[in-house]
């Protein structure tokens, strides 16, 4: 009787790998994006608590928050406040990169919208 081997070979084995390996790289690169993309949220959350009355006392909240978060992607001049009803809505609109591999990089598109006064906060996508 002849015996058949059975199992991945070393190329299978290796390419495997190799694609694993590529796919955690991706997650690491992206990984602070995404913890940026919370301080923002947690940051919005926060001034829209504190009841701010007006855009320029939300924007000089978001500033001190923005420091202490270290946060580098946005800034608070790019956060867009607009007056609803009796509050204000803050919306971060922004994309962030990370670079993947020589000339490719990573792209997130993040956006967020938060209510502030005259309702509770809202969670936009």
């Amino acid at each position: 009787m002849r015996s058949r081997q059975r199992g991945a070979t070393f190329l299978g084995m290796v390419s495997i790998l190799a694609v694993l390996g590529f796919g955690l790289y991706g997650v690491i690169r992206v990984v602070p994006l995404y913890l940026e993309y919370v301080a923002v949220v947690r940051a919005m959350e926060q001034t829209a608590k504190e009841g701010a009355s007006s855009p320029q006392s939300m924007r000089a909240a978001l500033d001190r928050r923005w420091t202490v978060e270290d946060i580098k992607s946005l800034s608070p001049k790019d956060i867009e406040i607009k007056r609803v009803g009796s509050g204000y809505t803050m919306r971060a609109w922004y994309r962030a990169e990370a670079p993947f591999v020589s000339n490719i990089s990573l792209v997130v598109d993040f956006d967020k919208t938060v209510t502030a006064g005259g309702g509770a906060a809202l969670a936009g996508t």
